[in-house]
């Protein structure tokens, strides 16, 4: 298959046919080119917020009950595009209210129309302490036609064990949004070390440039990836394709489903099943004074 993965710019949005509008082009596009899988980044639907005016959009804790009240509507109009190009979309995340406060909620989206949801587990500093999103549900691993997808939002791909627990998955999506240029490494770090240990690909998208009429998004860095293991079948370098940083745009690259089971079954180290060889005696490092 064909991914496309996404550097995306947040607009100020007048109407909400300017963002059916902005939305059906960068689907049209990538399909287009072949993609059959379209990766949206984190906070990609920040923008929603704008369509209840400035006040609002400018507003931490209004933003994100702005945006939760878009999302059913924006979910059907994936499906359309979904459904009208033959493509899945990895929808942009966005703040989904629940019953306590919202979670950060990413959405895989498929031809014939089916909506599944992938909660962020992991909050950052600022999702916690000052904008009170919180973990979701658990991790999902979702059959599809283009193999088993996994989906690592952002932060969560730093952490090991929330990779793990998606070690069935040929690919791992991780839609990010970052400010500086070091969250932007955290994250591409994270997910190629994702791809080394569970010898799979994954694929980082990223928000980018400036939205100044949020305090949440207001300065993105970031750019699109495609990573899998450095070893057999794979680039040396682990690099299947990377965006320039900063521009917005797709980035794509093939993906081959053989290459994955062969390098697990095959390749020049196991990482994948060496994984239990980690035992707790092997984990648990002795203190020794060289003093």
């Amino acid at each position: 298959m064909k991914v496309a993965t996404a550097a995306y710019p947040l607009d100020f949005l007048n109407s909400w046919a300017q963002y059916e509008d902005k939305l059906a082009a960068w689907v049209a596009e990538a399909a287009a080119e072949g993609a059959g899988l379209l990766v949206f980044p984190e906070y990609g639907a920040m923008e929603l917020a704008t369509l209840a005016g400035a006040d609002v959009a400018g507003d931490l804790e209004a933003s994100l009950f702005a945006v939760s009240d878009r999302l059913p509507e924006a979910d059907a109009l994936h499906c359309k595009l979904a459904t009208e190009h033959n493509v899945h979309i990895l929808a942009a995340s966005g703040p989904a209210a629940t019953a306590s406060r919202p979670v950060n909620r990413a959405r895989l989206i498929t031809p014939a129309g089916a909506v599944a949801p992938q909660d962020k587990q992991i909050m950052t500093r600022f999702e916690d302490e000052e904008w009170g999103v919180i973990p979701g549900d658990p991790l999902t691993l979702f059959e599809t036609d283009l193999g088993r997808i996994g989906v690592l939002i952002c932060y969560d791909c730093e952490f090991p064990l929330l990779g793990r627990a998606l070690s069935e998955a040929d690919v791992l999506l991780v839609p990010s949004c970052t400010e500086a240029l070091a969250g932007y490494w955290r994250v591409r770090i994270g997910a190629m070390a994702r791809a080394l240990e569970n010898q799979c690909v994954t694929v980082m998208s990223s928000v980018v440039g400036r939205a100044d009429w949020s305090e949440a998004v207001d300065i993105c860095t970031g750019a699109g990836g495609v990573f899998g293991p450095p070893d057999t079948g794979f680039p040396a370098t682990g690099v299947l394709a990377e965006g320039v940083l900063d521009r917005a745009g797709w980035t794509y690259a093939g993906i081959d489903r053989d290459a994955i089971a062969n390098v697990r079954a095959d390749g020049v180290v196991l990482n994948r099943s060496h994984w239990q060889h980690q035992t707790p005696r092997r984990q648990n490092a002795r203190n020794v004074s060289l003093r």
